[in-house]
């Protein structure tokens, strides 16, 4: 089982490849603005990196969604991909591929896979009994039904006999390799509480599981049976292979895993875990390839409290979300106000708008604005004529920022996004209160011209660290600070950026260069006010 190589220079990263049955909602964004985040501070290191998504879109479900429709299932696919990458692309999610199962060049893969579990022996013919939910594409145990037969996950949809000639894959025969995995890398599996549910799972005992279907004509043909269809699982998950391929090579498995496998990571919704921890690696180990890194399965969204449910009428459409309140509103209220691995709660007036006015308003983007208004007003609009080395070391922020990037970068590795983000507002709520209590207007009256330069350097300084740190999540209005501080350096061009900010010296406190020419201040955060959902500015 292979271990993992820390100074590889490589770094692939996965979202789901997202179920095709209906536009994208806010959970979806949830995992991708992380896997962003993630492969953009991963840039920054200097890695070249990988973000995969896609989308999900064989199966029964799709097919009876796209009747509903009274369209084709190739149609109906068509229509909500491109309502993903539409989505992706308000939220400046960077991805490099976009992985589609109906593409041919997967079809090839998913063919030489099965070919090679089947030639190892581990897919044989039985007959399958048992209760099936349709929306899960998934049999369930009696004892994971609610009362009237209906699944957990979808409580107003009853789950269906099924009673048919299957082929299985031989999970079971993987029980004692699994174990091993899960003991030998204690951190395949994050968080520690999505861990503990594998493990609890595992030590019931593993089952075959069905990996074909009859009666469903929207898949891929069963290789060595055409009359049935393989399973959208076995399926999808070898679209993170798929997506590998560079766009002229040949779909064949040796090429598709010839750079990025096994993968870094894989970003899921705890929902979907068992797929990725065990189904997953078994199957790898049955062709003999290797397994990823990591598998991070977070937690739930929640709105005011509640279970998000159409029934209630409180969804959240992510599309309207970033329409009223811009981008990076959306991508910080997210990673910093969720602790990533838990379920999380979205309540608009609450904490979303609150929230984002104090950091981002009020804290970070004022304490830029009025520091750059005083070195116009004092020094010509430009940075003091001094260095980070110029600074004394018992400085306030000095202190705070000498190892703030190092603390941060951790952070972000842990896919610690909350802890991240408080360590950088640590730095600036700081740079505030420094400011207040050194009171530079009142010691340029004084004469103390020494002073006021230190003061000013080392809240301008904290502040482009702040925004450098913060880059992966709030990309835009760190680009505007960057500006504002009169650096040309653009968080969005993800194939300069560790050319023009390279992280081993923008992460470091103290790099600001002495007498640089600032921007124009402006606000970097327009302070936001409810807006009614069904607003004229909506429509």
């Amino acid at each position: 089982m292979n271990s993992i190589d820390k100074n590889k220079n490589t770094f692939a990263v996965t979202t789901p490849l997202y179920y095709v049955n209906d536009l994208p909602h806010i959970g979806s964004a949830y995992t991708t603005i992380a896997a962003d985040a993630i492969a953009r501070f991963q840039r920054l290191r200097g890695k070249s990196v990988l973000l995969i998504t896609g989308t999900d879109e064989h199966g029964q479900k799709i097919e009876r969604t796209a009747e509903s429709r009274g369209k084709s299932p190739k149609e109906h696919c068509d229509e909500i991909a491109v309502g993903f990458q539409a989505l992706w692309q308000q939220l400046d999610i960077q991805y490099d591929r976009f992985s589609r199962t109906t593409a041919p060049k997967h079809e090839a893969i998913v063919k030489q896979f099965f070919q090679d579990v089947w030639d190892k022996g581990d897919i044989y013919q039985s007959q399958q009994k048992g209760w099936y939910c349709v929306s899960c594409e998934e049999f369930k145990e009696e004892r994971e039904l609610l009362e009237g037969r209906r699944c957990a996950l979808h409580p107003n949809k009853e789950v269906e006999w099924r009673d048919e000639q299957n082929y299985f894959f031989r999970l079971s025969k993987y029980q004692s390799q699994l174990e091993a995995l899960y003991q030998e890398r204690p951190d395949f599996i994050q968080p520690q509480s999505r861990r503990n549910e594998v493990l609890n799972f595992v030590n019931q005992g593993l089952q075959d599981f069905s990996i074909s279907r009859v009666n469903v004509q929207w898949g891929f043909p069963v290789p060595v049976d055409p009359s049935q269809t393989i399973y959208v699982w076995f399926d999808a998950l070898l679209g993170y292979v798929t997506a590998l391929l560079d766009p002229d090579s040949e779909p064949t498995l040796e090429n598709a895993l010839s750079k990025w496998w096994p993968i870094d990571l894989h970003l899921i919704g705890k929902d979907i875990l068992r797929f990725h921890a065990v189904y997953w690696p078994a199957m790898l180990l049955s062709a003999g390839l290797p397994i990823p890194y990591r598998v991070f399965g977070h937690g739930f969204i929640t709105v005011d409290g509640q279970k998000m449910s159409k029934t209630l009428g409180n969804t959240i459409d992510p599309v309207a979300l970033v329409k009223r309140y811009g981008t990076d509103a959306v991508r910080y209220y997210f990673m910093k106000e969720i602790e990533f691995g838990r379920d999380g709660d979205f309540n608009e007036k609450e904490r979303f708008i609150p929230i984002l006015n104090a950091d981002l308003a009020n804290d970070l983007g004022n304490l830029l604005n009025r520091t750059l208004n005083m070195a116009r007003k004092y020094w010509g609009g430009k940075v003091p004529n001094i260095s980070g080395q110029d600074i004394p070391a018992d400085n306030t922020l000095k202190v705070i920022g000498s190892d703030l990037g190092e603390r941060v970068a951790q952070a972000y590795e842990a896919l610690a996004f909350t802890q991240a983000t408080e360590a950088i507002l640590t730095l600036i709520r700081a740079g505030n209160k420094y400011i207040d209590e050194q009171a530079p207007w009142t010691l340029y009256k004084q004469g103390k011209q020494v002073l006021v330069e230190q003061v000013l350097y080392a809240v301008l300084e904290s502040v482009r660290l702040a925004a450098y740190l913060l880059s992966p999540i709030i990309p835009n209005i760190s680009n505007e600070i960057y500006r504002q501080l009169g650096f040309d350096t653009n968080f969005n061009d993800k194939t300069q950026i560790n050319v023009s900010a390279p992280f081993n010296i923008h992460a470091n406190w103290g790099t600001l260069p002495s007498s640089q020419t600032l921007g124009e201040p402006r606000p970097v955060f327009q302070k936001l006010e409810l807006l009614e959902t069904g607003s004229s500015e909506d429509k």
